[in-house]
């Protein structure tokens, strides 16, 4: 418990202050550690809300490294709260983070009986409903709509494109660092060139003001930052779709060019969907569902279609198979039709 506490110490001096509630220390134990690990900075923030939500529950500094507290937590979670599988989940992994990296415990075992996960079957856009959600989009965004839905990308996947992950010759757009950390190939629409073609000068010009005032260089990931100090500052790394005005990069805490925040798209796209009358729930999510879904409509295998979007296991995928046009694939109509007439 003593070198406990004075990690928590020197945790709070690294940062510049020195956190009074139990929760401020825990989180902050674990977002420090976390950071020197690699994680990504949502997952930090995700593991330190949940570790410091447990603290809060638990109450005392020495009960929350007490293992047993933390499967009542946890029991606690699914029973009364009843949260989503992917909830539990969640915060099973930010407390074995906890326990394994911050407090040094070789071994863990929350054991801890999950709610059985429910199947949901994915929102899906008919073509028409695509088109009409792209014309009611904010000009600015259409492009980044166009492409997510083109190419099947994830919201992170899009934002966080480089100029050199697209290659319009071979009409190829190349994923970096996606889900489980992986790159992929994924199809480039055809119709799109002409427009990545002048939303490239458009940013050209942008990046080009940023050199004029030596401007610091767009983020790169730490350990490439390292390995190639100057790729922050050049032409190939910056972003497809970057943010219009600065802003703080909330890790390092300097004044850079991010890309476009996942937020503002995300309303833009809420508003647009609004204004096309469109009656689902949509998010940006809905268009790698409908990309995938309209490619198995028009004979793409299913081979394919798990290499495009990324997915590690095939099963994933079969899930599309239950949102084509004719259920299954199988050509089944119902028999209302018939009977009418």
């Amino acid at each position: 418990m003593r070198w406990y506490a004075q990690w928590l110490e020197c945790c709070a001096r690294e940062c510049g202050n020195i956190p009074k509630s139990l929760y401020e220390r825990v989180r902050g134990a674990v977002e420090h550690t976390g950071a020197r690990r690699g994680l990504a900075q949502s997952t930090l923030q995700t593991y330190g809300s949940w570790a410091g939500r447990y603290a809060i529950w638990v109450g005392d500094a020495k009960k929350v490294m007490d293992t047993q507290n933390a499967r009542e937590w946890l029991t606690y979670l699914v029973e009364q709260q009843e949260v989503s599988y992917a909830t539990q989940k969640q915060a099973l992994n930010a407390l074995a983070f906890f326990f394994k990296e911050v407090c040094g415990m070789s071994e863990v075992d929350l054991g801890v009986k999950f709610r059985k996960r429910t199947r949901h079957i994915p929102t899906v856009l008919s073509t028409r409903e695509v088109f009409r959600l792209i014309e009611k989009m904010e000009p600015r965004y259409k492009l980044a709509v166009e492409l997510q839905y083109g190419s099947g990308l994830r919201l992170k996947e899009l934002l966080n494109l480089r100029i050199k992950d697209v290659d319009l010759e071979r009409q190829t757009l190349t994923v970096r660092q996606g889900k489980g950390k992986k790159d992929r190939v994924t199809v480039l629409p055809e119709v799109l060139l002409e427009k990545l073609l002048k939303q490239r000068e458009s940013v050209r010009a942008l990046y080009l003001m940023d050199r004029e005032k030596e401007a610091p260089g767009v983020f790169i990931p730490p350990a490439l930052a390292r390995k190639m100090p100057n790729a922050g500052t050049s032409w190939q790394w910056f972003w497809v779709f970057p943010n219009g005005k600065e802003a703080i990069d909330p890790v390092t805490g300097v004044k850079r060019r991010h890309h476009v925040h996942d937020a503002v798209y995300s309303k833009y796209l809420k508003q647009a969907a609004e204004a096309a009358g469109i009656e689902k729930r949509v998010s940006s999510h809905v268009l790698r569902h409908s990309f995938a879904t309209h490619l198995l409509e028009n004979g793409t295998d299913l081979r394919t279609i798990q290499d495009l979007l990324g997915h590690a296991d095939v099963a994933t995928t079969e899930i599309y198979t239950h949102l084509t046009k004719k259920v299954g694939g199988t050509g089944v109509r119902s028999p209302l039709g018939a009977t009418l007439q």
